[in-house]
């Protein structure tokens, strides 16, 4: 399972990709905005960089089909490792599948977003999409089971030997990342806040300051003496 840290916020890129836990970033047009990327390309590009040469995904916010493909083209055209999001429909509920393959059919890696059901899934992976991104925190919203759809959807890619790969997004506490996890999903996209959860624990902080405590009590004795 890969990790992707879900933010456009620089310095946390760069804070978790030291620790070598993150694959990828995922961005949206709100993450942007609440970065103040006013520059989109500056911000865009600084991000690339910061993740390089794993992924950065950054998503079309245009409403006609010819102009996402020339934002798409545009975007990924800064840097060479930036994947294209386009959602899976429309606000009016059109399909945007031909703007996937169309993108895919032209080299340009897309991660096909705001996918709520397995057959939203289906068909984005159908159409060519390198990623296909299930809100799983959103489809438990509506009163569904959002690690199921994950599951199920992983294992039909699986059994068709198709290479799309599922990220699951949405995600709103630790324990939606073990169970999506347990689901076999390929890719989990994650807040900065819950990845500091899911490093910490306060028995951990505890047991850490007994062995330092104990440590030092008996051993930097031993050392003093020793020297």
């Amino acid at each position: 399972m890969q990790i992707f840290i879900d933010t456009a916020d620089e310095l946390e890129v760069r804070h978790w990709s030291r620790y070598g836990v993150v694959d990828g970033v995922t961005t949206n047009p709100s993450l942007l905005l609440a970065q103040r990327w006013t520059r989109l390309q500056n911000g865009v590009v600084r991000l690339a960089n910061a993740i390089h040469p794993r992924p950065l995904s950054v998503e079309v916010f245009a409403d006609e089909d010819h102009e996402m493909l020339a934002q798409a083209r545009t975007f990924a055209g800064w840097a060479d490792n930036i994947v294209i999001k386009v959602p899976v429909i429309d606000g009016d509920g059109r399909p945007l599948l031909e703007v996937v393959h169309r993108l895919e059919s032209e080299g340009v890696r897309v991660n096909c977003t705001a996918c709520m059901s397995f057959g939203q899934a289906a068909l984005a992976a159908k159409a060519g999409a390198t990623y296909v991104s299930l809100l799983a925190g959103r489809i438990d919203d509506e009163g569904n089971d959002g690690s199921g759809v994950v599951g199920q959807t992983c294992s039909w890619l699986r059994d068709w030997g198709m290479p799309s790969r599922v990220i699951a997004g949405s995600i709103r506490a630790p324990r939606d990342v073990q169970r999506l996890a347990a689901a076999g999903v390929h890719v989990i996209t994650v807040p900065p806040p819950i990845l500091t959860k899911l490093v910490d624990h306060r028995y951990s902080r505890a047991t850490s300051a007994q062995f330092t405590r104990d440590g030092q009590q008996a051993f930097g004795q031993v050392l003093i003496d020793v020297g």
